[in-house]
């Protein structure tokens, strides 16, 4: 049974419109409370990710040297510059989603339909921009090595350039066994091999004398530590396990904690983009058979704009606490 507000002019519905708690529907109103509970979520990831992060500086990986893949550019290091253009998109598409939410206002269907389309177009390249990001965060470029005590050891010439494992390590004929619950002991297993054994890469390191070896350790000029040949050599020696690309367990680019939190927190903020992607398609369909032509209202259009322009806020906080400082 609806509640009802009774004056000496008028008998009105609480929720029906005419009695709107701070000037907005119970629909835009609803929206923003789950907008307010949503930032209270991302706020406590992030602060979880700058707590991490400030208590493992001296371990944390560069974003400069992380994030340097562009498409079709193999092999040429574009630090940041894909990631740059992914946010640009993902603001453009909230200047579209504006644009829709004033053509609607003004019962212009037309222009409604044009700027959302192009709103779901940059929604849909951010996803698969994102997409195209963890492939080659979870693959890797160069590979490293874990120690017995869990300490990375990557591989540069004397410039100080990083050097793949691919470029030096031996081909041993020993044939390796992944280690699976039915064949392994105690029902172990693990995940896929690596393509060299932790013997070829020393065998490789050993027969190029111009290598050197680089910790994760970052000095006073945010770089990381590079070893000299003695120091390099006896570090090998403690090697435990070959490490190619990231996951939930090893990373090849320095902390664990660090991919840990870019698949959760990236990945819970593509999941709000793919969300708001899928909701942006629906109300495009309404607004192509006339659904908020008939209601003379396009207040739909308007709340999933809300939404939107949410997610396009909290990739800015996203951006700047991942890539930027």
């Amino acid at each position: 049974m609806e509640a009802t507000v009774t004056t000496a002019n008028s008998e009105e519905k609480t929720w029906g419109g005419g009695n709107e708690p701070m000037g907005a529907s119970y629909g835009k109103l609803m929206m923003w409370f789950f907008i307010v509970s949503d930032a209270l979520t991302f706020s406590g990831f992030l602060a979880a990710y700058g707590f991490s992060r400030f208590k493992f500086i001296e371990t944390w990986p560069l974003a400069d040297e992380v994030f340097t893949h562009f498409p079709f550019l193999h092999g040429v290091s574009a630090p940041m510059y894909y990631v740059a253009l992914m946010t640009f998109i993902l603001i453009f598409s909230s200047v579209t989603m504006v644009l829709a939410v004033d053509a609607g206002h003004q019962m212009k269907k037309n222009k409604v339909v044009l700027y959302m389309f192009l709103t779901i177009i940059g929604g849909l390249i951010f996803v698969g921009s994102q997409a195209w990001e963890w492939k080659n965060f979870i693959k890797g470029e160069y590979g490293a090595i874990e120690t017995k005590g869990g300490s990375l050891l990557q591989f540069v010439d004397k410039d100080g350039h990083r050097v793949a494992l691919a470029d030096f390590a031996a081909i041993s004929p020993e044939e390796r066994e992944q280690l699976t619950r039915s064949s392994a002991k105690w029902f172990m297993d693990e995940p896929s091999l690596p393509s060299y054994s932790v013997a070829e890469v020393q065998a490789g390191f050993k027969a190029h004398p111009e290598l050197l070896i680089r910790t994760e350790v970052i000095t006073k000029e945010k770089k990381k530590t590079i070893l000299s040949r003695e120091e390099s050599e006896a570090r090998l020696s403690q090697a435990h396990y070959v490490v190619e690309g990231a996951n939930l367990k090893r990373n090849e680019y320095g902390s664990k904690l660090f991919a840990d939190f870019f698949f959760f927190i990236t990945g819970f903020h593509g999941f709000h983009v793919f969300s708001g992607v899928i909701i942006n398609i629906i109300i495009f369909f309404n607004v192509l058979i006339g659904t908020y032509e008939k209601r003379k209202s396009y207040e739909m259009v308007e709340k999933v704009g809300l939404y939107w322009h949410f997610v396009d806020l909290v990739w800015v906080f996203v951006f700047t606490v991942f890539y930027l400082v």
